[in-house]
């Protein structure tokens, strides 16, 4: 799929402000950003439900809107709630969508693909959250999509039930399918996208891999937990750092803002080890999905917030 330059206007509100990427076949692309920030109108542009206000959008060598019925036949859109007749279940309503398609999947495979087995019979209103996105999963599956759309996966699913979900999208991965997924579970985002969008305010705030988003604001510093109210100018000073370097964040989490080096890490146990405190938790020299996603949005809030100033 194909984003140039894309805007999308609501009066005189700018959602969407000249966004532009690419995404391949066998990729899974994260939409990563906060509420309001152009995700959904993003993707309904893509799925040939919005018009764009400027800027051209394709998918699979289409334009979503003229050549909607190219498209859909193509793509599988997965919603997070609603689209399904609450009294049958789970088998009844993927045999009655496959009847869509000409060459759509076997939907009793794909009630096992899911885990949905069990409860292959139960009246939909009667699932849990977490089964309902299983089977919102399942059918945007049925067609045997090309491009997939994916609107928070595992939100309200259970850990068993997030793994089977990884492991259905990197089978599409595998599969040569274009996987476009929006969440807000950034370690979610982590484990699986190829390559990550950060919007904030209708913008591309950052891009690329993990790894590079990661790399792209230099080094993290030493980030552990312990327990809270350590003497941080003491450990300041075993650090070699200057007063001011080592700040607490909340429930006794730590960022010591200097180059992580063996020499410096290994100062922080003895540290540590000296006053018999537990270290629960250590990230060294490396950053987050988080960390970035922060990072960019503050960023650009920033410059959004300088840009309403200088008008």
């Amino acid at each position: 799929m194909e984003c140039r330059d894309l805007v999308v206007r609501y009066g005189e509100l700018t959602a969407v402000d000249h966004l532009s990427f690419t995404a391949y076949p066998g990729q899974v692309l994260a939409l990563l950003g906060p509420n309001g920030a152009g995700k959904t109108s993003t993707v309904e542009t893509l799925e040939g439900y919005r018009r764009p206000s400027s800027g051209t959008v394709r998918v699979l060598g289409f334009d979503p809107r003229s050549d909607h019925a190219a498209v859909v036949a193509r793509i599988g859109v997965m919603l997070q709630s609603g689209g399904v007749y609450p009294v049958l279940g789970p088998r009844r309503v993927l045999h009655l969508f496959a009847r869509y398609y000409d060459a759509a999947e076997d939907p009793d495979a794909l009630l096992g693909l899911v885990g949905l087995g069990a409860v292959a019979s139960t009246p939909c209103r009667r699932l849990s959250g977490g089964e309902r996105q299983r089977l919102s999963l399942a059918l945007a599956l049925v067609g045997r999509p090309e491009v997939v759309f994916l609107d928070e996966p595992t939100a309200g699913v259970d850990p068993e039930g997030r793994l089977e979900i990884r492991r259905v999208i990197a089978g599409l991965r595998d599969r040569g399918v274009c996987v476009l997924l929006t969440t807000h579970e950034l370690p979610e985002a982590e484990r699986l996208a190829d390559h990550v969008i950060i919007i904030s305010a209708g913008r591309a705030a950052a891009q690329g891999t993990v790894a590079e988003l990661a790399a792209a604001g230099g080094h993290a510093g030493i980030r552990f937990g312990a327990t809270s109210g350590l003497d941080l100018n003491s450990l300041a000073h075993a650090l070699g750092a200057p007063t001011g370097a080592v700040t607490e964040g909340p429930a006794g989490e730590y960022v010591a803002v200097v180059e992580a080096t063996p020499a410096r890490v290994a100062a922080l146990a003895t540290w540590l080890a000296e006053r018999d405190l537990a270290l629960t938790d250590l990230r060294a020299g490396t950053r987050s999905l988080e960390d970035a996603y922060l990072e960019a949005t503050r960023s650009a809030r920033s410059t959004s917030d300088g840009a309403e100033d200088r008008r």
